[in-house]
Formats: C-alpha cells, structure tokens, sequence
C-alpha cells in the first residue's frame, strides 16, 4: 500500500515520484573506510559521507544486481536513501568527546598498476598480462582514511520486485558480492534493524531535530557547540550509450549534504521529515 505524499528535500519540488509507507534499515560499519572524492588531486581525499550513488552500488551489490544494472531501481526518482553517521570514536584523551565521523592520513608504497606497466606484446602481437615487477621502485601517496565509519541506511524502493530482492538479502544476512566502505580492500559489516513504518513528522512550527544527514544545507539552524559540516558529492548517475552500446556511466545529478560531526541531531527548516525507528531522518 503506498501513499502519493511526495517528500521535498530542497525546499522546492521533490525528485521523488512517490514515497512508499515502509523503509529498510540497516547499519554498515568497518575499522577504515575511503569515499574517493572527485574534485581535486594533491591527495587521495575522502568524503565523509558515502555519496548517494555509492550507497546505491553498496546495496545494489548486497541484492546482486551487475555492476551497471541497478541505475533505475536506485534512481531518486524510483527511491529514498538515508544517511546518518553513527561511527567512530576521537581518540581517546582527556576531555575529548565522541565523534561521529574521524579521519586520518595513511601513507602507502604503491607499485604501479597503469597499462603500460602491466602489458606485454610478443612477436605474434598478442597482448598478455603480466604481474608489476616488485624490485620497481614505489611511490608513497597518502590516503586520507576514515577511521572506525558506521553509516545507519534508511532505503526505500518504489520497484516491490526490487524491495523484496533486497528484504531477503537483508534477512538472510547475505551479500551477493562482498560489501565494502569505499575501496575493496576495506571490508565492511552489515546489520539489519529490519522493516519499520514511514510516519511523516507532520506539520511543525520552528526547525524540526533530524538525526540524519540533510541533503541540502540551506535550511539549518546553527547552535552554538552543535558543528556541522558540509559537502558536494555525486547523487545520481545512469548508463551512457554510444553507437547503441553501453559506453559507461555518468554522474547527472549532485548534492549538497550537511551532517553533524558530533553524532548530535541538526535542526532544520523546510524539509519533510519521517519518523523511523524512534528516529528523524530526511530521505535524499
């Protein structure tokens, strides 16, 4: 049974088509995480929020779709995605409090992977593929880590096909692929809260107290010791076809995500909130 209520979430027209009365939950936790972020070079930054699109692919891959074959189920027209940061923990001196959301820098040596060093063409013009040579020299490069993340994922889905798909995976406590916090070599725990009802928050005077992020900034309240931060990731992206072929994908849409930095709820004007578990989330 759905409801054609539509949510805003930009203090204008939803993207939304239309917003199902129940949602899945589930937290994805591990002890390092890295969300690659698209703009700029001088070091491999992260996002501290996971972008929309990656969380998409994270339960694309729990549910088993291919790697290119989920666009339109997790489309933000056809779904909800929310974000709240419940991970990570400052490090432990006197006085430091709790943080929602840490990082640090982490060096490493890496052997190059490119093509050129990669490839070998024999007499005949057949290309193979060889292992890099380990005697080569290494370049250092600094990833910047998140520490401890665990992300709690509200998700709801218009296609039923699709929610039940990713209800069983859940249930069962299985993935189809392996799942992880950004990079493949940072695995990651899923736990699933279960099924809960989609309640609107209602008509409400003032800013409402949200516990997840918000996927536009403009409508929070600042208060004196609640820090918040902000940033601009990816929120949507589809298939390209060139020459009637799939020639790869593209991001078509990003978003502007304000989160709490303390783990604290943020107060916010004009946005439609909905109670989940006891919490106030806000769907992108």
């Amino acid at each position: 049974m759905r409801t054609e209520r539509t949510l805003r979430t930009d203090g204008g027209a939803s993207p939304h088509e239309k917003s199902p009365e129940r949602c899945l939950s589930l937290t994805v936790a591990g002890p390092w995480g890295h969300f690659r972020r698209v703009d700029g070079n001088t070091i491999k930054a992260t996002y501290r929020l996971p972008p929309r699109t990656t969380v998409a692919g994270l339960l694309a891959a729990i549910a088993g779709y291919e790697r290119d074959g989920y666009y339109d189920v997790f489309g933000r027209g056809r779904s909800g995605i929310a974000i709240q940061p419940v991970g990570g923990q400052a490090a432990g001196g006197v006085g430091e409090q709790e943080s929602a959301i840490r990082t640090m820098n982490l060096p490493e040596n890496s052997l190059t992977t490119s093509n050129e060093g990669m490839k070998a063409v024999n007499s005949r013009g057949k290309v193979s593929i060889r292992y890099p040579n380990p005697a080569t020299d290494r370049q250092r490069i600094n990833y910047e880590v998140l520490v401890n993340p665990a992300y709690r994922f509200d998700i709801w889905l218009a296609d039923d096909a699709a929610y039940d798909r990713l209800h069983d995976r859940l249930a069962d406590g299985r993935s189809e692929y392996v799942p992880s916090l950004g990079l493949s070599e940072f695995l990651a725990s899923v736990t699933f809260h279960g099924e809960f009802a989609l309640t609107p928050s209602g008509e409400i005077d003032g800013p409402v107290a949200v516990d997840s992020a918000l996927p536009n900034p403009e409508g929070i309240v600042p208060a004196p010791g609640r820090p918040h931060g902000t940033e601009r990731s990816p929120g949507d992206m589809e298939r390209t076809i060139r020459a009637g072929e799939f020639a790869g994908r593209k991001t078509t849409k990003f978003l502007r995500w304000a989160y709490s930095r303390d783990g604290e709820p943020l107060r916010a004007g004009g946005v439609d909130a909905y109670e989940v578990d006891g919490r106030t989330v806000v769907f992108s």
